[in-house]
């Protein structure tokens, strides 16, 4: 930041979204994005493409040109991750993963919390429970699409007891030391990020 009379001037750092999406972890090494010839194999098999006006070849156009506004581009969150566009490109491309990269670019701008707010509960299972689990959020949306959800769930500790098998919950020693490793890796200052963002 650089001031001027007083006067916050903020100085945006443009991003080049080929080189971030190369670099990113993500990224194989020889993911084919610099590569793309543009010749639509991508956007012929998604099933997103065929049921909406999401175009995996217009996601990668755009890349290519470091045109940003792909970044606050609500159909980069219309991706399936089904990987059909991968298995069929030509040069090794992979639209799936650059949308992957696309959305962490939106995460960390705080631009992307109406996708990912209603995920946040899973982040919010690992805390409370220590493993990955359906959020209470969900359950009564679960009922009305499954029937007898609700009952199975109420019932699952008698149901896993008559099976012979053990508790789902852990141990608390052991919700506390996951609880300690997703500290270390910053999960809970992710967290906070995406909900405030």
């Amino acid at each position: 930041m650089k001031y001027d009379n007083d006067k916050k001037i903020n100085y945006r750092k443009s991003i080049n979204l080929p080189k971030e999406i190369l670099n990113s972890i993500e990224a194989p090494k020889d993911l084919g994005l610099l590569k793309c010839i543009q010749c639509g194999m991508c956007t012929s098999v998604c099933p997103a493409a065929a049921h909406s006006d999401y175009n995996p070849r217009d996601i990668v156009y755009k890349v290519l040109k470091n045109d940003e506004t792909i970044i606050s581009d609500e159909k980069i969150w219309d991706c399936f991750y089904c990987y059909t566009c991968q298995s069929v490109c030509p040069v090794k491309n992979s639209v799936c993963l650059i949308n992957q990269v696309l959305r962490q670019i939106a995460i960390n701008k705080g631009i992307a919390k109406k996708h990912v707010s209603p995920f946040l509960t899973y982040g919010n299972t690992f805390l409370d429970i220590g493993i990955g689990g359906i959020p209470k959020s969900f359950f009564m949306d679960l009922n009305n699409d499954i029937d007898g959800w609700l009952d199975l769930k109420t019932n699952l500790d008698k149901i896993r007891e008559d099976l012979s098998l053990g508790p789902v919950k852990m141990p608390k020693k052991s919700i506390k030391e996951v609880n300690l490793l997703l500290k270390k890796a910053k999960f809970h200052k992710r967290m906070e990020k995406m909900k405030s963002g």
